[in-house]
């Protein structure tokens, strides 16, 4: 499979992607949002999508930064599974609503919100909220040129 256009050769995606790079690496290294729950978030938001690449890619990070195999591989079935704290749950609910908006009449409930914010306070919920945005358009980029999987690296973008 090749991807219908190339990313990183484009001028204008190159410029665009650098940024979407540069605003999450603010809000992993810069938030106290748990490198974990952020792990989780990008990887749940990734299968909603359908974006291989970015499964791919969260999938190996989050093994490489040393998460269990078990956890990930419950990662689209984490109501069912009992892997996953409380605030972690809330934080996947919150990206599912987050992602899922047209499925949604009302977008995210203010139940999810609610719930997310009895765990996370005000930066930690402004980083959750960034990086499902974020990561929804890293997504879309790569589901539209329909970038193939399986060839990332951990860490391979920095």
């Amino acid at each position: 499979m090749e991807a219908r256009l190339n990313l990183l050769s484009s001028p204008v995606v190159a410029k665009a992607f650098k940024h979407i790079a540069s605003a999450s690496k603010v809000i992993i290294s810069e938030s106290t949002l748990p490198s974990t729950t952020q792990d989780l978030v990008m990887l749940r938001a990734s299968q909603i999508n359908g974006c291989g690449f970015c499964t791919d890619m969260h999938t190996k990070d989050a093994a490489h930064a040393g998460e269990t195999s078990v956890r990930i591989n419950l990662v689209a079935a984490w109501r069912e599974a009992k892997v996953f704290t409380d605030a972690e749950r809330a934080a996947l609910e919150l990206t599912e609503q987050g992602t899922r908006i047209a499925d949604a009449a009302g977008g995210v409930t203010d139940e999810a919100w609610a719930n997310a914010a009895k765990h996370y306070d005000e930066d930690q919920l402004a980083a959750l909220v960034s990086l499902i945005a974020l990561i929804n358009a890293a997504n879309r980029l790569n589901v539209i040129v329909q970038q193939p999987a399986g060839d990332y690296k951990p860490g391979q973008f920095g």
